[in-house]
């Protein structure tokens, strides 16, 4: 099964902007990416999502990984490439989905819940698997999940997860973080969203070098 394999990142932190509408992409983008963020997320739910995706990439430098989440069907993979987004996350498994993410050259991350789900994922070719929502499961339950899965896996936290999060998780084997409303919500300012990325930027190197 084709795949592409989860990037180097120099932060394996994903900025989730769900509900951003695309006039205020570029302020939001800009401030994100000076903060550290290269993997940036909007999510296909937001008003017009395939436009602000398009101009997201277009600005974007080619170390800053765009895409798409809540990614459903096939078409909705299409047409994230043809915006120029090359990253896929999804809040459920769906061979379809994967397969074509896969033919398309994409980093795909499913949303899993199972060990069941977090194999045929992994059977499909996904790039890494997001715990989601990461909260209901915690660290523990994440961790005995961990065990079992191949070690090269990049299991990611996504779903009640802020800048405290990050250590008893990365305690666990968790090595990537979506961060949603923690980090961005609808009606925020870009200087808003960059205090808080700053803050959330911090708290990840602590916990990555504590």
């Amino acid at each position: 099964m084709a795949m592409s394999p989860w990037p180097k990142l120099k932060r394996d932190l994903v900025a989730i902007l769900r509900g951003i509408r695309p006039e205020e992409i570029e302020p939001i983008l800009e401030r994100l990416i000076e903060a550290g963020f290269e993997a940036i997320e909007i999510p296909l739910n937001s008003p017009d999502p395939f436009v602000s995706i398009e101009r997201a990439a277009r600005l974007a430098p080619a170390s800053v990984m765009i895409g798409a989440g809540t990614v459903l069907t096939p078409a909705d993979v299409d047409r994230l490439a043809g915006c120029g987004g090359r990253l896929l996350v999804s809040p459920n498994v769906d061979g379809a989905v994967l397969d074509r993410a896969g033919e398309l050259g994409l980093v795909s991350m499913p949303g899993i819940m199972t060990l069941t789900e977090a194999f045929t994922a992994l059977r499909h070719g996904a790039s890494g698997l997001k715990v989601f929502p990461a909260g209901v499961l915690g660290p523990a339950g994440i961790g005995a999940m961990r065990a079992v899965l191949p070690k090269a896996t990049v299991i990611g936290a996504v779903g009640g997860i802020d800048e405290t999060s990050f250590a008893a998780y990365r305690a666990v084997g968790v090595s990537a973080f979506g961060l949603g409303s923690s980090l961005y919500r609808p009606g925020m300012t870009a200087d808003e969203v960059a205090a808080r990325a700053q803050c959330s930027i911090a708290a990840f190197d602590a916990a990555a070098t504590g």
